[in-house]
């Protein structure tokens, strides 16, 4: 019987191998599909190095082609190579449970005594009238196009819509996006979901909220999306609606549950319904984010393997679209509870000016008296590159005048970081660069 078995090779999964050899453990590991899962192959390394490519002016062909020299690259030096300096046991093929003890890759059967499942997740594509039959994208084929396309419709108006949307518009394709809810990306604060909305329309993205799609059908140039507020067509359609947990493990037989999203239940230290099996990552079915599936990797081994009862903290974990400017957020929303909450332009940011980046803003959540910080949401450009730090102020309980009282280095971008805080006391536009 194995000490432990860890189904998935992507984020988590190896980060459940690394933690496991750091106990002394040497694991056996699973794996379907591509080593590296979603996030090297298919999912934020290329997506982020096409947008790079995109912006520095490359052409369609030669940026698909970079990109997939660079992946194999990634995967061969982040996920293939790495492999040989741990001790596993690696077997390739689709497990299946057949006890609450025991999987079954092809004719082998594993008894392990903990199990970690990290099988990540896949594009969800809801029923559309006339979609399988017309045939569609993913972020798959929209990473590994066959051919070079003209136009093309996006359904969906979250981070992926946002990304592609800038990436294919980047290459000088017509894009169009249609979102079902009244805003993009709906459960952000409203002021970035407007303002990010004007930024894709300015770069000539068609951007249509509100809207409902009633089916797909043939058109005389490519495809057409019917909804009712009209017609779209376009050379073809990606769809960016969501994901859905990789589950079909015949969780049934070895006694876990589901949850209400259709990913596998856990408790707040990742442990299913069957205590020697873990969860880590997408297959969770909650925050779908590389580096969370990473940690949770972690934290899932050492819970099971030492008994450490250890839990995220989910608020102090940071979302990024890599948009430009980049959209940045953690914590809570201002609309999630009776906070006090504060908004600087990115215009009356000093380097934002300095660098001609002026679009976006940055807002500040507090709780109302103890003044401690809450919630952190950003549109600007690098937001990416300073978010961490107002994880950092919100896992340990920070409040605004640790903020304050933290120098911070002008002129950048992230010092508006500090002169948010600061909006809580003063009226930032009266005040000299270096208060």
């Amino acid at each position: 019987m194995k000490d432990l078995v860890i189904i998935g090779y992507g984020a988590a999964g190896f980060a459940s191998l690394i933690e496991a050899n750091e106990l002394g453990i040497k694991p056996v590991l699973i794996g379907y599909g591509p080593i590296g899962g979603t996030c090297v192959n298919v999912g934020c390394v290329p997506s982020k190095r096409l947008l790079h490519l995109g912006e520095k002016g490359r052409d369609f062909f030669s940026s698909f082609e970079d990109t997939k020299q660079f992946v194999n690259r990634s995967r061969k030096e982040k996920y293939e190579d790495v492999l040989s300096y741990y001790d596993v046991e690696l077997i390739e093929g689709k497990a299946y449970f057949i006890s609450p003890h025991e999987v079954k890759v092809g004719d082998k059967v594993i008894e392990g005594k903990k199990f970690i499942i990290a099988t990540g997740s896949s594009p969800f594509i809801p029923e559309i009238p006339g979609l399988k039959d017309l045939g569609y994208w993913t972020n798959v084929e929209a990473l590994n196009p066959d051919r070079k396309i003209s136009s093309l419709v996006i359904i969906g108006g979250r981070a992926e819509a946002l990304e592609f949307s800038q990436m294919y518009r980047n290459f000088g394709v017509e894009v169009a996006i249609l979102q079902r809810s009244k805003t993009l990306i709906p459960d952000w604060e409203p002021e970035i979901s407007l303002e990010i909305q004007k930024v894709l329309e300015e770069k000539g993205i068609y951007v249509v909220t509100d809207v409902k799609v009633k089916e797909v059908k043939k058109g005389e140039g490519g495809k057409v999306v019917v909804t009712n507020k009209g017609e779209v067509e376009a050379e073809e359609i990606l769809m960016a609606t969501g994901r859905k947990p990789n589950v079909d493990l015949n969780l049934s037989s070895a006694g876990v549950e589901l949850n209400e999203k259709g990913g596998i239940k856990v408790n707040d230290e990742l442990q299913t319904t069957n205590p020697n099996i873990y969860a880590a990552g997408d297959v969770i079915g909650d925050k779908m984010l590389e580096a969370l599936a990473g940690y949770e990797g972690t934290v899932a081994v050492r819970n099971a393997i030492k008994g450490e009862h250890k839990k995220i903290d989910f608020l102090s974990v940071p979302q990024v679209i890599f948009t430009r400017p980049n959209l940045a957020r953690v914590g809570l929303n201002s609309f999630d509870g009776d906070f006090d909450s504060r908004t600087v332009k990115m215009k009356d940011i000093v380097k934002a000016q300095i660098i001609d980046e002026e679009k976006g803003l940055i807002k500040m959540v507090v709780e109302k008296g103890s003044k401690r910080i809450m919630g952190v949401h950003v549109m600007a450009e690098n937001a990416a590159e300073f978010i961490g730090e107002a994880a950092l102020a919100i896992k340990h309980r920070m409040t605004i005048d640790d903020i304050i009282d933290t120098v911070h280095v002008f002129p950048t971008v992230a010092e508006s970081l500090r002169i948010v805080a600061l909006a809580f006391y003063k009226d930032v536009k009266k005040l000299s660069c270096c208060v």
